[in-house]
Parts: C-alpha cells; structure tokens; sequence
C-alpha cells in the first residue's frame, strides 16, 4: 500500500522528498494520504464555507483560482408533486449541499480565473486543489474529466482526489470575515483621488484582502498606497495606511469576485495589538459560523 501511495506522491508532488521513515510517519498522520474518506471532510470544508482554491497545472508555476461547485440533482417526479406549497409540512428535498461528493467520484468547480485556466486545465496530465485553514495548508491531487453544466452554469468536472497532503503553518493565519459580521472597511487613495466603502474578504495581522466593485478594481494599481479606516458594528477600531500588492479576481456562484489585497504599515506595536485583536475578533465569527454549519448537516468541518 505504502508504494503505491509513494508513486502518487512522486506524480502530484515531485518536486519533494521524504526518507521512507518520514513518508510512513506522515502517513501514520494523516498527513499524507489516498482514503477518499479521509479526504471528504478537506472537500466538505471547502463546499461549504466557500474556500477560495489555488489551482496548479502539471507543477507550472501559474496559479488559476476556482470554488467548489455544489450539484442538486433535478427533482423527481415525486418531488415535483410533493412540495411544501400542497400543505405536506413534513417534506424535505433528499438531497443536502455537497451530497455528490459522498460518491467519491468526482468534484465540480467553477471555470477558472484568468479565464486562460479553464483551456490549459483540458490539456493538463496533473491539477492540484490547494486549500488553507486556520493552521494548515492542503494539496489535493487530482485530473480533469470534462466540462458539464448545471442548468445554465458551466463547470469543471475533475477526478475524486487520490492523494492529499497537509502541510502546517502553510501561511500567515488569515480569518476568513463571515457574510454576516458586520465589517466595513473605509478606503481612501491620496495621489489619484479616489474614496469608497467596501468589506473584507479574509485578515491577518500584517494585511487583508477586500471586495472591490468591477469599475473600482479598474482603477486601483500595484503599490498604491491606501488609507484605510476599519469598522465593527459601526464602532472604528483602526486606522491605518497600507499598500496594495495584488489585484485579482475569481468566480463565485453568481457572477465573479473582484478583490484587492493590501499589505499593511505597522508603525507601533499598539496598531499591531489592535489588529492582532481584529482578526481574533473576526475568527471567533467565522468559527461560530462554520459549526453552525456543521452542526445542522452532522459534519466534521475544519476551521
């Protein structure tokens, strides 16, 4: 069994190296493996809180961004004619968000930004799914099968992952800001005027990433710098300057995403407490989020 998993490791991963020992001992972990229910929870995660993946083609340097797609099968006859509008209190459709992935057949994203992603996907011999959490970072190795629809909706459809890797400390720790929390991030460019009030997508200590409007993102640039004034529950918590060092954008399920990520000027240990408190703040959210999740759907979610 080890060797088999050690070919699929060298397929996905080859550009790394472990002495047998530590390739038995990570897979002792967990760390590294190819039990599809072992790899369903990562899946699961990332359906369900929406995570943002980093895509790589055949170990190209290139990263296309991408969300799971969630599959609802079209509705039975029986269901069509059993719905809670006849009056049957008791009616529940059989199908729950992410249900498709229990197969361990296939997972469906949305088609890939930059666009020129989607192309090079259909062309690829290896795709690696890369998702973070609060502590780890995880590498799922997998192929493209085909492009499908749902209803109107163009998707990806790629293998079941047959390897996974964990990594731990992957990145900065960064809180991903709930729909409902309440943050509004005020932006302010000197230079090229330019005012507008926007939310957060994720924070850490040292930058964040916000939404951007499509004729906003157009007009920022690299290094510019922004003055940013940052707000829960309508109460300033912080004010602070910042640069912008990507501007990106991917698909969600209903149109795409514009966003920008700022870098930002920590000039005193008291403004690093400040956001060091922010973004315990916002994890604190999301984590009552995520279990409330997991909690209606009896799931093993990770934070």
């Amino acid at each position: 069994m080890n060797n088999e998993i050690k070919k699929l490791f060298q397929l996905y991963f080859p550009s790394l190296s472990y002495s047998k020992e530590e390739f038995i001992e990570k897979i002792d972990k967990g760390e590294i493996t190819t039990r599809e229910e072992e790899i369903l929870p990562y899946l699961q995660t990332a359906l369900l809180d929406e995570k943002i993946l980093e895509i790589e083609l055949d170990q190209f340097p290139d990263l296309y961004f991408s969300r799971l797609q969630d599959y609802s099968p079209p509705p039975t006859e029986q269901e069509q004619e059993q719905t809670p509008e006849t009056g049957d209190e008791n009616f529940q459709a059989e199908y729950n968000a992410g249900d498709y992935l229990l197969s361990f057949d296939h997972v469906l994203t949305l088609p890939l930004e930059p666009g020129l992603g989607s192309l090079r996907l259909r062309q690829s011999t290896s795709v690696i799914l890369r998702m973070f959490t609060k502590e780890l970072g995880i590498e799922m190795g997998t192929t493209f099968q085909n492009i499908s629809k749902i209803g109107d909706l163009p998707v990806l459809q790629l293998a079941y992952p047959s390897i996974l890797r964990v990594q731990h400390n992957a990145r900065e720790f960064r809180a991903k800001v709930p729909d409902k929390h309440d943050f509004v991030v005020e932006v302010e460019r000197e230079g090229t005027p330019l005012q507008f009030s926007t939310s957060p997508i994720d924070i850490s200590r040292k930058g964040m990433a916000i939404a951007l409007e499509k004729n906003i993102h157009r007009q920022l640039k690299l290094n510019d710098e922004l003055f940013l004034k940052l707000y829960i529950e309508d109460e300033l918590l912080a004010r602070l300057s910042s640069t912008v060092r990507h501007l990106s954008k991917v698909r969600k399920r209903h149109g795409i995403e514009y966003s920008c990520g700022v870098e930002f000027s920590l000039t005193s240990r008291t403004i690093t407490s400040v956001m060091e408190s922010i973004v315990a703040t916002t994890q604190r959210a999301h984590l009552k989020e995520l279990a409330e999740i997991a909690a209606s759907r009896g799931l093993d979610l990770l934070s």
